[in-house]
């Protein structure tokens, strides 16, 4: 169902032709648009309901509350407009999900003019990037959260004036995420008996304390004193700043771990300043390297797997919690600032915990029916 329009005088000089050199001679042309408002189907077969659905589009454009710049297209403002903003706004690790989030989904999509992009057209386009990329549902949470940024600082900055079309918008149901993965204390002890140094003493240090593994990067000798390492930074690739809000703070050096940091400096020389885990010039070594050189292929001939070095701080909160240890306590262990953040995302229940719990209900039933069955023959 499409309609066509002239344009109006707000779009002409979008339409200029310059003939000579000034701008005297130049020439207004109008120009006839199409829009498609809506597929031909169910309650859009109507010419009533195309005539109120062309009312609506019409209405800003007759008012003149769109702006010349609306006409840009989407791409355009993105790359020209919201991404630099970010760039100021965000730091490094985020602006570069952002951008490729927008170059490999919505790039594609994008060269239709802002003011054209209702919450429909929003959808189908969540729509066609789940049929071309089967995504699940978080990554198209991710996907609509990034375009609603983008609207939002359009009307913000006057772009678009009117309301945001992706703030509606729906996302299709997207296949489930795979569970992360917690480690084990049996697993980690196992990691660590075969580990050369210093692989076994950063293992022992995410296990033991938590941190993210920018975090761990980010840790230096100053950071460690009186049983205590402090996280005041973070590294990502060769960008230090600061943690995430709420994550500076204090955490507790338990006694094997200690143990793994005192060898450790000793072989490094006692150094009082500079990196803990330090590359040969002295920078924060690379992490993922060193689980793929080293880690992987020395956990692998022991038959156990590689699950990243998120699931040490996992598996550290799954342990606590199950030990009894309070939701607040884990919480300041592992700085969240939200306690609902660790016990929903971080805490997972352990196998042999599911299995025993089964076990006693097993046990008990079978101790119901046998005294039910005694009783009948009674």
């Amino acid at each position: 169902m499409r309609f066509r329009w002239g344009a109006p005088e707000l779009d002409s000089w979008l339409d200029r032709r310059m003939i000579g050199s000034n701008n005297r001679s130049a020439v207004v042309r109008r120009i006839q648009k199409c829009h498609l408002l809506a597929p031909v189907a169910g309650l859009t077969r109507s010419r009533e309901a195309a005539e109120a659905l062309a009312r609506e589009f019409l209405e800003p454009l007759n008012e003149g509350s769109e702006t010349p710049h609306s006409t840009m297209s989407l791409n355009r403002f993105i790359e020209l407009t919201y991404m630099p903003y970010i760039e100021e706004q965000k730091e490094p690790s985020t602006v570069r999900g952002y951008r490729n989030m927008w170059k490999r989904y919505i790039e594609p999509r994008g060269d239709d003019a802002l003011r054209d992009l209702r919450t429909y057209e929003i959808e189908l386009m969540l729509r066609d990037i789940h049929r071309e990329h089967k995504l699940t549902k978080r990554t198209l949470q991710h996907i609509k959260h990034f375009l609603d940024g983008v609207f939002k600082y359009a009307c913000r900055t006057g772009v678009l004036r009117g309301s945001n079309p992706a703030r509606d918008a729906e996302i299709p149901a997207g296949r489930e995420s795979a569970e992360t993965y917690a480690l084990s204390m049996d697993e980690i002890f196992a990691y660590l008996s075969v580990l050369p140094e210093p692989a076994a003493t950063i293992v022992a240090a995410a296990a033991f304390t938590g941190v993210r593994e920018g975090e761990l990067r980010a840790l230096r000798w100053e950071d460690y004193s009186d049983g205590v390492l402090r996280v005041t930074r973070k590294v990502w690739r060769s960008h230090i700043g600061a943690p995430k809000k709420g994550s500076r703070g204090d955490i507790p050096v338990i006694g094997i771990l200690a143990k793994y940091l005192d060898h450790h400096s000793i072989a490094c020389g006692d150094p009082v300043s500079g990196y803990i885990f330090a590359n040969s010039r002295n920078k924060p070594m690379c992490l993922n390297k060193l689980a793929r050189d080293v880690i992987r292929p020395a956990i692998e001939k022991i038959g156990l797997k590689w699950h990243g070095w998120h699931a040490f701080r996992r598996g550290l909160l799954t342990n606590l919690n199950h030990l009894g240890v309070a939701d607040k306590t884990i919480q300041r262990i592992l700085r969240h600032a939200n306690i609902s953040t660790t016990m929903n995302i971080y805490v997972k229940a352990l196998t042999t915990d599911t299995i025993s719990a089964m076990d006693r209900i097993g046990s008990d039933f079978s101790r119901v029916s046998l005294r039910q069955g005694a009783e009948r023959v009674m």
